[in-house]
């Protein structure tokens, strides 16, 4: 399964829009790209895995696996880039502003139950982010 996230850059965060096969999936929101600088930055465009993780904050959730200087890469739950995320990709319903988002939670539910299906069918699942 692949999955696009086709985004649009602005100086105070950067939004998208994610779809499978020309599906649309829901909005994302994420930092400014910085250079790829650790916890400021989006990620760099480019082809990633992703795969299942667990931890105690976030309970499961998604790993973008093999970001270029960069580790714990997720997609997870949060409405505002600024203050909730480090580098992560957040899932929104209705993008709001720059970096903003509404109903995170809601649309990060959409986008994990498609996933871990492929996952637990023994697929691998790759995100292409362009712009």
């Amino acid at each position: 399964m692949v999955i696009v996230l086709q985004r649009t850059y602005f100086p105070d965060g950067t939004n998208g829009k994610l779809e499978c096969e020309g599906k649309f999936i829901c909005y994302t929101i994420e930092l400014p790209w910085m250079e790829n600088q650790k916890r400021v930055s989006c990620i760099p465009e480019g082809k990633y895995l992703l795969k299942k993780r667990y931890s105690s904050r976030f309970q499961w959730h998604l790993e973008v696996v093999d970001v270029k200087n960069r580790s714990f890469i997720l997609f997870h739950p949060a409405n505002n880039a600024q203050k909730e995320l480090n580098g992560c990709i957040a899932p929104v319903t209705k993008v709001s502003g720059p970096g903003l988002g509404l109903m995170s939670r809601k649309a990060y539910s959409k986008l994990k139950d498609l996933v871990y299906k492929a996952l637990d069918s023994k697929e691998n699942v790759s995100v292409i982010v362009q712009s």
